[in-house]
């Protein structure tokens, strides 16, 4: 079976200048340089893409878009096509993030068509799942993974594509999950991959994303079904995502 590689990427969402962003990837590249065991990814905003990818050029970290339309051009003012994200320097783009779904009322239907039309455009395609606060306490997690799962990944392969278990509940609250609840959602996760798409579901990078931060990454890590982290406010300092990054390994 074919090891499967931490990722760990860092979502600024719609935060940082393009000086902030000139000066946290100047500061950030020397630190991380010797990182080779990790696949390392920023996501700027949209307006900060191209600069952020002649800054990363030749270094060891990937950048990545946080949304993507799903078609490839036409009258959608407003909307950036897979073709630009590319175009932009972008080898992954995020896509069904919960602030998405929530505040612009994208369904799991929509999130499906992004996700072919990024990968039909040659991205990786890093897919956000999870649950509210209301369905953990009714005991309707799991049947929202696998909504989300089923539905959105209808008619894609695995090839290039990371699912991030990003529990509702856990995103900009300061509540992260515990290292048991993060275990048990990916494991159950990963079995319905299995279910899916057989023992290829066993390569699958799972990572897991809601108020990670430098002081609970390293219990994350050691579960055995968290393949990496999906990082939001700890990412915006060079200090804070640097631990995350260099994590300290279960011995």
């Amino acid at each position: 079976m074919k090891m499967r590689r931490p990722f760990i990427a860092a979502n600024w969402k719609m935060n940082k200048t393009l000086s902030e962003t000139r000066e946290f990837i100047a500061n950030f590249i020397p630190v991380v340089r010797d990182v080779s065991d990790i696949d390392i990814a920023i996501a700027p905003p949209f307006t900060l893409l191209r600069a952020a990818a002649e800054a990363l050029k030749g270094t060891n970290i990937l950048l990545s878009a946080q949304n993507v339309f799903y078609e490839e051009k036409g009258a959608y003012t407003g909307e950036i096509s897979p073709l630009m994200v590319c175009d932009a320097g972008c080898k992954y783009v995020i896509i069904g993030h919960s602030e998405r779904r929530q505040y612009f009322n994208e369904t799991d239907l929509i999130v499906n068509r992004k996700i072919k039309a990024a990968k039909k455009a040659g991205l990786g395609v890093i897919l956000c799942i999870g649950e509210s606060l209301e369905e953990r306490e009714a005991g309707k997690t799991f049947d929202v993974l696998l909504k989300q799962i089923e539905e959105g990944l209808n008619g894609v392969d695995l090839e290039n594509l990371i699912i991030a278990y990003e529990p509702i509940w856990a995103i900009g609250t300061g509540k992260t999950a515990t290292s048991e609840q993060a275990q048990e959602a990916h494991a159950y996760i990963r079995e319905r991959l299995k279910i899916l798409y057989g023992n290829r579901a066993d390569e699958s990078c799972i990572i897991y994303g809601g108020s990670v931060t430098p002081d609970n990454i390293d219990s994350l890590m050691a579960c055995s079904d968290v393949d990496g982290a999906l990082v939001g406010g700890a990412s915006l300092k060079v200090d804070s995502f640097c631990r995350i990054v260099k994590f300290k390994k279960e011995k």
